[in-house]
Order: structure tokens, then C-alpha cells, then sequence
């Protein structure tokens, strides 16, 4: 296939680390280990079937169908990540071949000899289904994501399974076209990458292709394009709710012990039950694994391996939406298709940080009942959790009875059900409370961190925390801009009172005051937070200089400087897709995985020469415009 070649605006480095994609170790485990769709029961049953002849429909007993991408012509590579190519183990240089462009948009297929038509690996599509808006939706898949391989940084030996956005039909597609357009893809490549950089566990974006020959109807006629996607796992909660609603208990136990064994590395790694999870320290005690089939737990609701896992990935969930509320992100669409096993920020549709403080808000235009707003995250991943329990209730609830042959064969005993019922139930009620234990734990932390504070004291979670929360609230004042303006103030700058007041200006978006106060009251009520932090950061740090540099240092290390904020993203596609820019999408890439920087431009971030624009730059950290607050996005965003 014919490519854009003019890639001068891809950039490059001094640094030589990293291999090539021919090098790059490549594998095809989940393949190898789960069954495939049985209409196409190997690869060569599906790459001899016309590609126009795939189509949607229900996927039955299986866990994948072989597919490869729709063959693309003339694409163009826009941009790369440099964060993530370094985290693959790939070198920066590849960037600049065809041999990744044409990877990058599904024209090369790795693993697979045309002329054979056989090879060790092939492109799919994972089936699963999930709850939407609290409902069952039955089956719904990788509908417009087709994964090409494994791949394992030959340093850190972490491996990704790499995958498409945008490149074409699915047997799950259903009445969509496989197809992803600019507009969302910029949104994702941006966003996935950003969330990383704020140590937010989410998939991660390589690379974005832009397909001048591909037009794709959403709500008008726009530009098509691909994502270069990556993630540990890409198995979600709805993988298990597909198998549960269709009685594949087999699959079930199968997917449970392939994530154990392969994605969490083994059955040892797993944790055991808290002792106490009361207690401030939980959420970071060190994890205890346990044998394969060792049981353990309180009389009643014995606990076997599966236990073990299931507890693994509600803490990962409730460590992760712990992250989200801190830094003020949403996810928008919180189905259970959307909840990642490893808790990763997944499926990036009508996302959004916030602007003015407002726990209600929900960037989802379509989310008319608020059920994935800011204030509803943390439960409504409890809600997606519990149904994984369902999912895994039987297993969770056969205690030591998890191997017994007849068990495993027959299911449960009609004299056992009760008691396994009973078991299982218990088991999802004690990891709901570590849930809220390692939740508020993190919350607790990463509060405490942005705040400047060295230790957390439980009147802080008042005094502090909610007191905060609930000025910005009332004042309208800016979520993240606050805490990273707060990060250079001095203590010795607000000791009196008339002091504070006058600093409490800084906090106000440039137009004023704003919320349900006058200008006098709110910088009343900011000027009393400020001093009850003031006496906080005195008593953990002290007053002398050294100490407020040393705060100030950490601080800005954990408030960010710059997020992509939907003003931003807005118009970043528009310079893009509609003024043909190139270059804006390497600043917004580079702001974005460096977010913590006072500037930017005429520095080099890991050999790179970032040539930014000062104007841009401070127009992008600065005050949100007035009319672009708190946006909203549909769900094709």
C-alpha cells in the first residue's frame, strides 16, 4: 500500500536505546492459550475468507475470532509517542520506516507467511459483553480494535499486547463500521499518554495514523484514522460477564486461571486477605501470596485461589479510581466493558478532567442521570466489581471443594448450593471492604501528597480535605489549577490575615469571582482554608527556607502543570484536521507526558530538542476559557 511518507514532523534522538521492530521479541500467548471463534478455528480459515465477508454476529464459546485489518492506502503517521516507545523497548528511529508505518495501520501482518498461509501468530478481536447504564447489553467485543501481537521490552521483560483502534469490521462490531475518526483518536492518543505521565494506571497510545482515503459518518462526514493501543491485558470485566450470562462455566474457570497464571505472572503473586482493613497502612502492606491450593480465611468463608484473584483486581480497580479522584479525571462511560482486570484507565470515549470544582459533573452529554459523574466513580466501580464476583461466584463460593473432580466437572452439589451461595456472598462483602480500605487509603495518600503535607492526621480528612472540596465547590474555583498555584505559595507570604486574603485572588479565574459568594466572603472562606493549611504545612515542615523549597519541590512534582483539558483537545483537532498542522500534536505529546514542568520550550526531554511555543504554552496552563468549562462529549468522542 502506498504511505505518506513526509514524516520530517516525527521526531527524533540522540538516544540509541531501544530495538528494532524486527527485533522486538513478539508473541501470540492469549491465542495460544483460549479458544477461538469455531467458525474460523484457525488463522487460515479466516485470511482465506474474503475480508468483506466478516461481518457481525454472535460469537459463541469462545473468547476470540481471528481477524486481520482492513487493508488501508496512502496513511499517514501524525504522531508518535516517545514515553511509550521507550516503555516497549522500541527504538525512536523506527518511527521514520515504513515498515512501522504500514504496522502501524494493519497493512504488515507480524507472525504470518502470506505465500504459506500459516504462520506462529495472527491478528483478533476479543468477544466479550458487559453492563451498560446498569443494563445488560449482551455481547459486544472488540468491535473496532483488532490486537497484532504480544510484544516484550527486552529490558524490563513487561509485555504489551499491541493493538489497533480504527482498523476496520470485527465479527463484534455490530452496527458500527469498525472505524475510528480523527477527532476521538487524537482524544485517546492524547489522553492515555497524559494519565500515564500522572502515574494513573491506563492502556497507552504508540503511535496515531491519520487515513485521507477513509471517511467515516458520525455525526457529520470526518476524516478516519488508527491508534497504536498497548496494555498488559486488554481482558476486561465484560469478559467475564459474557461467559456468566451464557452458563460457560468451563470458559469461566479458563479465563480465571489464564489471568491468574499469565497476566498476573502466577497464582504466588496473588494476595491474601487483610488482617485489618481498618487499619491507615492496608493499602500498602506488602502483598502475601499464598500456595495454589491453599486455603485460608475465616471459618464460614474459606478462601481458595480464585478468592485470591478476584481480591487482585478489586484492589487494582479501587487503587486506580482512588488516582482518578485525586486528579480530578472521568472516565465518562463506566460499563463494566469498560473496567479493566489490572484497573486501567481503558476505552477512552467522552472523557474529561475537571475544570471548576463540581462533583456532579459528568462529561457524558448522554449521561442524563449522572451515573458516571465524578461524585458516582468509586461506586459505580464497586457496582461493575460485584457483578465480576457473580461472575466468579461459583468458584469463589466451592471453597477448598475448587478442584474436587465432580465439582469441576458437574458444578455444584443441590445439598451444596446454599452453602456455596452463602460462601460466595461473604467473600464479595469482605473484599467490598478492602475496596473502600485500599481506596480510601490512596485517596488519603495522593490528597495529602498534592496538599504538601509529609503525614496525614484523620482531622486533616475535615479540616483540610472536605473543607477544600467544599469552597472550590461553592467559589467554582479550578480543580487542578488550584493545587499547582497553591504549590509556589510561601507560608511566610499568607501569616496575616489581610495577607491571605489578598493571596486568595490568585485562585479565582481571571474574570472574578464566580459560585454563590460575593468577591469580600469568598476571599473570606479561602483565606480561612489557607491558614488552617498554613498551620499544617508549619507543623510537618517548619518555616525555615530550605524546608518551603524543599515542599514547593515536592509539591510541584505531584501537581501538575499541564492536562489535557477538553478546550485543549478541541483545539488541537481543529489545527490538525482542519489547518493541516503537524507539529502541535508533538507540543501537546510532549507537554503531556512531562506534565509536572514549569516550561517547556528550547528544552530536551529524553534527547529530544523540543522546540515549543511560549505563547501556547502559557495559554494552555492557564485559566480555562469561560465558555469552555466543563464540556461535554457524545460517546463516538
Amino acid at each position: 500500500m502506498g504511505s505518506n511518507t513526509n514524516n520530517s514532523h516525527i521526531p527524533s534522538t540522540s538516544s540509541p536505546s531501544g530495538v528494532s521492530l524486527s527485533s522486538l521479541p513478539k508473541s501470540w500467548h492469549f491465542t495460544s492459550s483460549l479458544p477461538p471463534d469455531t467458525l474460523y478455528p484457525t488463522p487460515a480459515a479466516s485470511h482465506k475468507t474474503p475480508r468483506d465477508h466478516i461481518g457481525p454476529r454472535q460469537v459463541r464459546g469462545a473468547l476470540f475470532s481471528w481477524v486481520r485489518p482492513e487493508p488501508q492506502s496512502r496513511p499517514e503517521l501524525l504522531a508518535v509517542s516517545p514515553a511509550a516507545f521507550k516503555d516497549l523497548g522500541l527504538s525512536l528511529s523506527e518511527a521514520k520506516t515504513d515498515l512501522f508505518l504500514q504496522t502501524a495501520v494493519g497493512n504488515h501482518i507480524w507472525g504470518w507467511d502470506e505465500t504459506a498461509n500459516a504462520g506462529e501468530g495472527y491478528p483478533w478481536a476479543q468477544c466479550y459483553g458487559g453492563f451498560q447504564f446498569g443494563e445488560w447489553a449482551g455481547q459486544l467485543g472488540d468491535g473496532r480494535a483488532i490486537s497484532l501481537f504480544e510484544a516484550t521490552n527486552p529490558e524490563t521483560r513487561r509485555r504489551y499486547e499491541v493493538q489497533l483502534k480504527g482498523a476496520g469490521i470485527t465479527p463484534y462490531s455490530r452496527f458500527a463500521d469498525g472505524k475510528a475518526v480523527l477527532r476521538s483518536s487524537i482524544r485517546e492518543f492524547v489522553a492515555s499518554e497524559a494519565l500515564n505521565a500522572l502515574r494513573i494506571p491506563s492502556t497507552r497510545a504508540l503511535a496515531l495514523s491519520l487515513l485521507p482515503d477513509s471517511k467515516v459518518r458520525r455525526e457529520t462526514v470526518e476524516p478516519g484514522a488508527i491508534v497504536v493501543r498497548m496494555a498488559e491485558s486488554w481482558i476486561r470485566l465484560g469478559s467475564f460477564d459474557i461467559l456468566r450470562a451464557r452458563g460457560d462455566r468451563g470458559l469461566i474457570r479458563q479465563l480465571a486461571t489464564y489471568v491468574a497464571e499469565d497476566v498476573f505472572g502466577g497464582w504466588d503473586k496473588l494476595p491474601a486477605r487483610l488482617d485489618n482493613v481498618e487499619k491507615p497502612e492496608a493499602a500498602s502492606e506488602p502483598r502475601r501470596g499464598v500456595g495454589k491450593d491453599e486455603v485460608e480465611g475465616p471459618e464460614g468463608a474459606e478462601e481458595n485461589r480464585f478468592a485470591r484473584l478476584y481480591r487482585e483486581i478489586v484492589r487494582r480497580n479501587a487503587l486506580t479510581v482512588a488516582k482518578w479522584q485525586a486528579y480530578g479525571f472521568m472516565n465518562g462511560v463506566l460499563n463494566t466493558d469498560n473496567t479493566s482486570i489490572l484497573g486501567l484507565s481503558i476505552d477512552f470515549g467522552p472523557f474529561a478532567f475537571m475544570d471548576n470544582f463540581d462533583p456532579n459533573y459528568t462529561p457524558n452529554h448522554d449521561d442524563h442521570f449522572l451515573r458516571y459523574s465524578y461524585r458516582n466513580q468509586a461506586t459505580i466501580i464497586w457496582w461493575n466489581l460485584v457483578r465480576l464476583g457473580e461472575a466468579l461466584g461459583e468458584l469463589l463460593g466451592a471453597g477448598p471443594e475448587v478442584d474436587n473432580d465432580f465439582f469441576v466437572e458437574k458444578g455444584v452439589r443441590e445439598d451444596d448450593a446454599e452453602k456455596l451461595v452463602a460462601r460466595a456472598e461473604t467473600i464479595i462483602t469482605q473484599v467490598g471492604d478492602e475496596y473502600k480500605a485500599v481506596f480510601y487509603n490512596e485517596y488519603k495518600r495522593l490528597f495529602t501528597a498534592r496538599l504538601g503535607l509529609k503525614t496525614f492526621k484523620e482531622s486533616d480528612f475535615d479540616e483540610l480535605f472536605s473543607g477544600l472540596l467544599d469552597t472550590m465547590e461553592e467559589l467554582e474555583l479550578d480543580f487542578n489549577l488550584f493545587y499547582r498555584r497553591l504549590s509556589t505559595l510561601k507560608t511566610a507570604e499568607i501569616a496575616t490575615e489581610s495577607e491571605r486574603q489578598d493571596k486568595a485572588g490568585r485562585f479565582f479565574y481571571k474574570e472574578g469571582v464566580t459560585g454563590k459568594a460575593d468577591e469580600p466572603e469568598a476571599r473570606r472562606k479561602v483565606a480561612d482554608w489557607l491558614e488552617k493549611w498554613r498551620l499544617r504545612v508549619i507543623e510537618d515542615w517548619g518555616d525555615a527556607e530550605e524546608a518551603e523549597e524543599a515542599r514547593i519541590k515536592a509539591m510541584k512534582a505531584v501537581n501538575p502543570n499541564f492536562i489535557p483539558r477538553g478546550w485543549i483537545l478541541d483545539e488541537v483537532i481543529r489545527r490538525v484536521e482542519k489547518e493541516g498542522e503537524r507539529d502541535v500534536l508533538n507540543r501537546v505529546i510532549t507537554m503531556a507526558t512531562h506534565p509536572f514542568e514549569d516550561s517547556w520550550a528550547g528544552r530536551t526531554f529524553d534527547g529530544i530538542e523540543y522546540k515549543g511555543d511560549v505563547e501556547e504554552e502559557h495559554r494552555w496552563t492557564s485559566d480555562v476559557p469561560e465558555v469552555r468549562r466543563a464540556m461535554q462529549c457524545s460517546c463516538s468522542s
